[in-house]
């Protein structure tokens, strides 16, 4: 045991008598929520190594300590810039609001989404929002639909990797992963296939652009959702085209 361990332990020691009834019940359910099963694995990352496998993992597990819904985008930017430092590495957010990058690691610009949908496929991801359409013509005509793969493929210019983090199995026996997107893969839109849904009762139309691999089979698509949030999401994006960093599986007890 290292001395910074050892004064850890010895300085919460000190602590305990201090802390009433009501604290000593939330710190129990954090430490029965530690001893329980777990399995951590490691990909070959270039951005984790085994300590900030497990930091990052139990602050999943301390979260799911007290809550049943999953981590939540805020959540996941503040404890990935967390466990990075813990482990020496420069990392930092980008102030709240900005149009690109989310959080800068050893001066790579990231761009972080997350995915816990009902419906969630393991083998697929979504985006249901990756970046809003609010500029740039965009009615029922269908040639509209090239300015905003424009703003689409200019937006992904504004960093360097795009990391999800999915939940991908829900309580009380969660799984997690961390999956980067190639951004290489989603620049393919450029050459993909247009088409507004001219059938549509929306205002703006919606319109897809499929993106086929060289068997004609389509490995992704953008949706450019024609409702009041004017969004882009990138929709069935085969997890065969991106890189698994990290997956995280552990059981949460109930109370």
């Amino acid at each position: 045991m290292n001395n910074d361990k050892q004064q850890l332990i010895e300085s919460l020691v000190r602590s305990i008598p201090e802390l009433t009834a009501g604290q000593l019940h939330w710190i129990q359910r954090v430490v029965s929520v530690f001893s329980a099963d777990h399995r951590f694995i490691l990909n070959g990352s270039d951005l984790f190594d085994e300590t900030t496998l497990q930091n990052f993992g139990d602050a999943l597990r301390v979260h799911h300590s007290f809550s049943s819904e999953s981590f939540s985008k805020d959540k996941f930017e503040y404890v990935l810039v967390h466990v990075l430092k813990m482990s020496g590495h420069e990392a930092e957010l980008a102030p709240k609001g900005n149009p690109g990058h989310d959080a800068t690691v050893d001066g790579v610009q990231l761009s972080l989404k997350t995915q816990a949908d009902k419906n969630i496929k393991e083998n697929v991801l979504w985006i249901s929002k990756f970046m809003e359409l609010g500029r740039g013509n965009w009615g029922d005509d269908p040639d509209d639909l090239e300015g905003l793969r424009r703003q689409f493929l200019n937006h992904l210019g504004r960093y360097e990797k795009i990391l999800s983090l999915r939940a991908v199995r829900k309580a009380p026996n969660w799984k997690y992963e961390l999956v980067e997107i190639p951004i290489d893969i989603l620049k393919l839109a450029n050459s993909g296939q247009l088409e507004m849904k001219l059938d549509s009762k929306q205002f703006p139309k919606p319109g897809y652009c499929y993106v086929r691999n060289e068997d004609g089979q389509i490995i992704f698509s953008l949706y450019f959702d024609g409702g009041g949030e004017r969004k882009l999401q990138i929709k069935n994006l085969s997890k065969d085209t991106c890189r698994v960093h990290a997956e995280w599986e552990f059981f949460i007890p109930q109370e």
